[in-house]
């Protein structure tokens, strides 16, 4: 059963009962019944609307915001397994040790230059990025280690680069949006509703009223965009950057 089906039938039965009770306790009021003597609900219910609706929002602010540092720490990880490696193979031979850090240094460029862009367009990474990394894993464990201390220095560097490959796995899951659809839904249908409930405590048209309600709407309008803006870690305004790399490489002079 599809989850939207399940949410629709859920909405639908929880309104169902409530209405339900609402129409059949009407029926057993009294001719008599003063209504004046109850309190209005109708504040209650927009107080409560206001209050949830707040707190689904805060958590969705942190929930994007999380998945955003989490993105850039995946990014350091990344670019610092693979300065390691490049400096950890200073022991090796000076070919074997040109040819890693030559693989390092054209993994890093194809991921600032043409990587990350496609991360941003698509939410995904490339197969050449896969490719170029996986080339940096052969020039480490293809050479069979001569001395001690090479042999020493042999399972760091494998270490180092399956961080880099594990930063990258991730640094991939968390290229593309984050928020599920059905989170957007009920956030759009949560602020409808919120801004709505305005116009049940009858606002009139003097310009403190009317100030008050642009501000609030334009509020919720601030919040979801930030939440939209976020949803994306790699793409959009306030994303995670390539920094790392720059500050890890610096002789590439890349830019940044």
């Amino acid at each position: 059963m599809s989850e939207w089906l399940v949410l629709t039938l859920a909405m639908a039965a929880a309104c169902a009962v409530v209405l339900s009770i609402a129409f059949f306790n009407h029926r057993r009021i009294s001719d008599d019944d003063d209504p004046s003597e109850t309190p209005d609900v109708i504040e209650y219910m927009t107080m409560m609307i206001g209050v949830i609706y707040a707190i689904v929002l805060g958590l969705a602010i942190a929930g994007v915001w999380e998945a955003r540092g989490a993105a850039q720490e995946y990014v350091r990880q990344e670019a610092q397994a693979l300065h390691e490696v490049s400096i950890r193979s200073e022991v090796y031979p000076a070919e074997v040790r040109n040819r890693i850090r030559s693989d390092v240094d054209a993994y890093v460029t194809y991921v600032i230059t043409t990587e990350w862009k496609e991360m941003a367009d698509s939410g995904r990474v490339t197969a050449e990025g896969t490719r170029l990394l996986e080339r940096i894993r052969r020039d480490v464990t293809d050479y069979e280690p001569k001395t001690d201390h090479e042999g020493q220095a042999y399972q760091p560097l494998v270490d180092q680069v399956a961080a880099a490959d594990d930063a990258r796995s991730s640094r991939a899951q968390s290229a593309g949006s984050t928020m599920p659809g059905v989170v957007w839904f009920g956030l759009i249908i949560g602020a409808l509703v919120t801004v709505g409930m305005i116009f049940m405590l009858q606002i009139r048209r003097s310009f403190r009223e009317l100030l008050l309600a642009g501000l609030f709407s334009a509020l919720i309008a601030f919040l979801l965009f930030l939440i939209w803006d976020f949803d994306a870690p790699f793409s959009r305004g306030i994303a995670a950057t390539a920094d790392p790399f720059f500050q890890q490489f610096p002789d590439l002079r890349l830019g940044g």
